[in-house]
């Protein structure tokens, strides 16, 4: 539809325009996408029969809403795709700082200027994307910010005094007026900036110092906010929380498939990266589990949460450190190995808040045990369970079968493998056929795999295999090393990492 070439009062009364509320507007056209089975919210996923529903019914209820659920639930862009339920362009007030509607106008402004041009009034068309305004909530917001303040430099220029309604300067929800208004993290905001808000959502009025102003705004607000029980920096003040009619509770993905799914819409991968580096579901998986793993960690703090975030970046930072070695090695096509997610590291430690136990440890201690335990929860997955293992042998034979019993015998002779993170591909495989009964067991429960998942699900075996402390594991500085878990023991070296022994190099 393009902008209505309506330009007065008379054309407009003359189109047959009828006044409607933002709510009203909303509903109506939410009622249009439900019948056509159409999604309002596309691009958001895992919240179909959750959040999705629980935001249709408070729309169609005409509510205020609050969002409260753990950084990184989709929060803010629930909110933000809202707009597309607005009609496309609605008309106001030539002029109007509030977009007034020509039909109703509130503000002194436009009251007065309908009054002196009659049909003649001058009108301009407001489209949807500029009907939404939004607010970060930081201990710094004033009064005035949100709702108004006296213009001193107005009144001098207009020759008023401070007592005429023309010298008021309208804060950002007065210029929301017909709008979406979003007050992210509600929280942070200071408790007697949030008493402010009380008339607003109850009455639809405006106070701004002492004026005796009846303007009844027609905004449709939006609050997201952390679980109040969750946060140390504020909380909601109660009266306000009763203003706002519907609260919905959002929260992560519930499986790995909803999760995968999502990282894999949002993760910015650059055509000549997905042309030149293969990614495969097995490493996909891992990389989603960490986020997983996190969640469920005595090490991190359950309040703050982990976004889904830390999935994007670290599958983006994986994609690009076999791009890394790819272009080191002049290579025009890689795959992602499991020596290549070193490189998401830092994409976890700046994700996670540690609680003190965690501290203790180190957040690159704790990255690197989120990423063993992936490995551990998903290797069972794919082949038998070594813990299942030990414990047949302790109640049946000693004899009892084990598949993992050449890899471990070769490793017992005194055998190590070391895995360059800049090791050509072909190198790498030659290396990973060097160790007896790798390439057996991968092909005894992975019968149709090619020739390159082959070599990944080697190494998986290897990884998996130190997971669960039945051959040992250690990042040095350039490589890891795979070798005999009691010589290891022996060594003088110690298996727990620290932030010192690596540079940056290593995480590129």
């Amino acid at each position: 539809m393009s902008k209505p070439s309506i330009k007065t009062l008379a054309a407009l009364k003359k189109s047959g325009y009828v006044c409607k509320s933002i709510r009203q507007e909303i509903r109506e056209n939410l009622i249009k996408k439900i019948k056509a089975k159409q999604n309002p919210f596309p691009g958001i996923i895992g919240y179909e029969d959750s959040v999705i529903p629980d935001t249709e019914r408070a729309l169609l209820s005409k509510h205020n809403i609050l969002f409260l659920g753990l950084r990184g639930q989709a929060k803010t862009r629930m909110a933000r795709q809202m707009i597309d339920l607005l009609d496309e362009y609605i008309p106001y007030v030539a002029g109007s700082e509030i977009n007034d509607d020509p039909l109703q106008p509130i503000s002194r402004y436009a009251i007065n200027l309908i009054a002196s041009k009659a049909d003649d009034t001058p009108i301009e068309w407001l489209h949807r994307s500029e009907r939404y305004a939004e607010k970060l909530a930081t201990p710094d917001v004033s009064v005035a910010d949100l709702i108004g303040d006296i213009d001193p430099i107005k009144a001098a220029n207009l020759k008023l005094s401070f007592a005429d309604e023309q010298v008021l300067h309208y804060g950002i929800i007065p210029r929301s007026n017909r709008c979406i208004f979003v007050i992210n993290e509600l929280p942070d905001l200071q408790a007697r900036i949030q008493v402010s808000l009380f008339n607003i959502l109850e009455e639809g009025d405006l106070q701004i110092r002492g004026f005796k102003l009846r303007l009844p705004l027609d905004v449709l607000f939006v609050f997201t906010a952390n679980p109040e029980d969750y946060t140390n920096r504020g909380s909601i003040v109660t009266p306000l929380k009763d203003r706002i009619e519907s609260q919905i509770l959002t929260h992560y993905p519930k499986n790995i498939e909803t999760a995968l799914e999502i990282t894999i819409q949002e993760a910015a991968i650059e055509p000549d990266q997905q042309q030149r580096v293969k990614i495969s579901d097995l490493v996909k998986r891992l990389i989603e589990q960490v986020s997983f793993e996190a969640r469920a960690s005595e090490l991190v703090d359950k309040k703050s949460g982990v976004s889904a975030r830390l999935s994007i970046s670290a599958y983006e930072n994986a994609v690009s450190a076999a791009e890394r070695r790819a272009i080191i090695n002049e290579e025009k096509e890689t795959q992602v190995w499991l020596s290549d997610l070193v490189g998401i590291i830092p994409s976890i430690t700046g994700k996670i808040e540690l609680v003190y136990e965690g501290e203790q440890e180190g957040p690159y201690q704790v990255a690197f045990n989120l990423l063993d335990r992936s490995i551990r929860t998903l290797f069972a997955q794919y082949f038998p369970n070594p813990d299942t293992l030990k414990k047949k042998r302790s109640k049946e034979t000693a004899t009892e079968d084990n598949p993992y019993k050449s890899i471990i015998r070769w490793f017992d002779a005194g055998n190590t493998i070391n895995i360059f993170f800049e090791t050509k591909d072909d190198d790498k495989v030659q290396l990973l056929y060097k160790v007896d009964g790798l390439h057996a067991i991968v092909k005894k429960y992975f019968k149709a795999a090619n020739d390159k998942e082959n070599a990944l699900l080697m190494e998986f075996v290897l990884h998996g295999l130190a997971a669960y402390s039945l051959i040992s594991k250690k990042l040095l500085e350039g490589k890891i090393e795979f070798r005999d878990l009691m010589g290891s023991m022996l060594n003088i070296g110690t298996q727990h990492f620290n932030e010192d022994d690596f540079n940056e190099d290593d995480f590129n």
